[in-house]
């Protein structure tokens, strides 16, 4: 098992929280970061000697994931990450699509100004970690710039929705991260100087091209097709 990626967790699982949800994070965070890739063979006293707990709440969390969508629980053959479809990775890029072009509308009329200096700064941390080629950072900056254009929507339902697809969002966009690159905050930065500007329509209109292109270069690239 890569050594890089899981003794970045080894340290994170914290009594405080109950064992068998730190355990269950710790996995989903391997997961979604891709330390542990789509395909990859789960192997419980493998984890669990990693994490530095017993083989219960690695199975536990296992479950957990399986009923998620996350792990394939095969019998005979064991626990695997689950390996998306083309037609998966469509339609929850669809609906971020949806979710995140209102709320950057929203955030045009509402955003106030220490939000504009928040997501300022963000795409400055952004464009940092893509000059050193830090993928985890990337994708984390990405992440919290799009909370932050949705909690700047002043909508709490369409915030809580976004957030539901966050970590799936940051799946999808982790293998793609790198290959978006600067253009991806210079989309960024345009799209913060029209929601300063408080133009809704075109705030709309920029999120709509910026989450199609993630979109179109996950299929060429993961997928291997011109969709």
């Amino acid at each position: 098992m890569s050594s890089q990626g899981l003794n970045a967790v080894a340290g994170r699982i914290q009594r405080p929280v109950p064992l068998r949800e730190a355990v269950y994070e710790a996995i989903l965070d391997l997961i979604t970061t891709r330390a542990l890739s789509p395909g990859r063979h789960l192997v419980e006293t493998e984890l669990a000697g990693t994490l530095g707990v017993s083989r219960q709440p690695v199975r536990e969390a296992m479950q957990r994931l399986s009923n998620e969508g996350w792990v394939d629980l095969r019998p005979g053959y064991g626990a695997f990450v689950h390996t998306p479809t083309e037609s998966e990775a469509d339609q929850l890029l669809a609906v971020r699509a949806m979710l995140e072009a209102e709320s950057a509308r929203l955030a045009a009329e509402n955003a106030s100004p220490e939000q504009v200096r928040l997501l300022r700064a963000l795409v400055a941390a952004g464009r940092e970690a893509t000059e050193r080629a830090d993928t985890e950072a990337v994708v984390k900056a990405n992440a919290d710039f799009h909370r932050t254009v949705t909690e700047a929507s002043g909508n709490r339902v369409l915030a809580e929705l976004a957030a539901q697809v966050d970590r799936r969002v940051r799946w999808y966009y982790a293998p793609v991260a790198g290959i978006r690159g600067s253009a991806s905050w210079d989309e960024h930065e345009e799209l913060v100087e029209v929601i300063e500007r408080g133009d809704a329509a075109r705030a709309r209109a920029l999120m709509s091209e910026h989450t199609e292109r993630t979109r179109r270069t996950y299929h060429e690239e993961v997928d291997g097709v011109q969709p």
